[in-house]
């Protein structure tokens, strides 16, 4: 191990909606994961939120790019782009006259296909990755919850990220039980746009949408604390004039019902598909929800209702998984769970 100090360990979520990266415990890029293109010349001109700023407004020399749909790369150019330039941005901080072996640790969605594992293992060496490891998302999010993995008892994870919901029960290092849904926060956002589109006549794009979602986005009509309603300014669809819509939480969650219920429906599935002994550790446990999708409020107290088992809502949910994969980092000797 003598030249340690040549590799650098990097642990990285690298969600539909948004890229971490943790090193040495400390989060050193939380980006949105998009780059932006030139169409010419196929060149990166803009990474994260700078290319963020671009989505939806581009000229037509230029596009933007959402390198992962529903959890998964489909685009692999602009995934290898994307990674790389995050990589470089966070050894941009670093002075060395070698460029470093990279050590990483990849979370990925529990449905993957070959096909798609390997898409993201390729992406990653590419990208200037030595060792890489693989690792499940909910597996990810448990760790970074903070749950024992490897005990003899069944926790279970429902992680709500922007591509994919995962839903898994875990126990002894493995996973028992797992579901992986294509509903997840990118629907949500599409439910207000077409909400907005059918009830006030009003067209807003992806980025406006996704504001609404965080101001007013709601599952139960009453709520303890109430935010604010959130004004949405945008063209009318038949004239084109400029309209206002003032939308509270109440019609988002009413607009987002149908989506909340195919959620319930696999959670209630994977329930069902539950071994006995793990089941009854489940309903003494809770069931645990992180991502960003466990932000959206009442959400914890619409599914307890609905499951008859409590839900908790891990501490800042966004970041459970990359937390999970750093975990994974120091331990990847002992882990049999990740994927070489």
């Amino acid at each position: 191990m003598g030249l340690s100090f040549l590799t650098q360990e990097l642990a990285l979520d690298l969600g539909t909606a948004n890229t971490i990266i943790f090193q040495n415990d400390q989060i050193v890029l939380d980006e949105p994961s998009i780059v932006a293109i030139e169409n010419a010349s196929g060149k990166c001109m803009a990474l994260g939120s700078k290319a963020k700023m671009m989505h939806e407004r581009t000229s037509p020399g230029l596009k933007t790019v959402r390198p992962l749909r529903d959890g998964v790369i489909a685009d692999f150019n602009a995934a290898e782009m994307m990674i790389k330039g995050f990589i470089k941005q966070v050894n941009s901080k670093r002075h060395s006259l070698f460029n470093p072996n990279l050590k990483i640790v990849v979370g990925i969605p529990s449905g993957s296909t070959e096909v798609e594992i390997r898409a993201v293992r390729d992406s990653t060496e590419h990208a200037g990755g030595r060792e890489v490891y693989l690792i499940f998302e909910p597996m990810a999010s448990a760790l970074g919850i903070g749950l024992d993995v490897e005990a003899p008892k069944g926790n279970m994870v429902v992680d709500i990220g922007g591509g994919t919901t995962e839903i898994a029960v875990i126990s002894l290092g493995g996973i028992v039980v797992q579901d992986s849904i294509r509903t997840a926060g990118d629907v949500f956002t599409k439910d207000i746009q077409e909400y907005l589109r059918q009830q006030y006549n009003i067209k807003v794009g992806e980025i406006t949408a996704e504001k609404i979602k965080i101001a007013v986005g709601a599952v139960i009509q009453d709520l303890d604390e109430e935010p604010e309603p959130y004004e949405v300014k945008g063209p009318n669809l038949i004239t084109a004039h400029p309209v206002n819509a003032v939308v509270g939480y109440q019609e988002i969650a009413q607009c987002l019902d149908k989506t909340i219920v195919k959620i319930e429906n696999a959670i209630i599935q994977a329930l069902e598909q539950t071994p006995p002994e793990l089941y009854s550790d489940i309903v003494e446990n809770g069931i645990y929800l992180a991502g960003g999708g466990a932000l959206l409020r009442g959400l914890d107290k619409r599914l307890t209702e609905k499951v008859n088992i409590p839900f908790h809502v891990a501490e800042d949910p966004l970041r459970a998984v990359a937390r999970g994969t750093c975990i994974a980092l120091k331990n990847t000797a002992n882990y049999s769970f990740l994927m070489r």
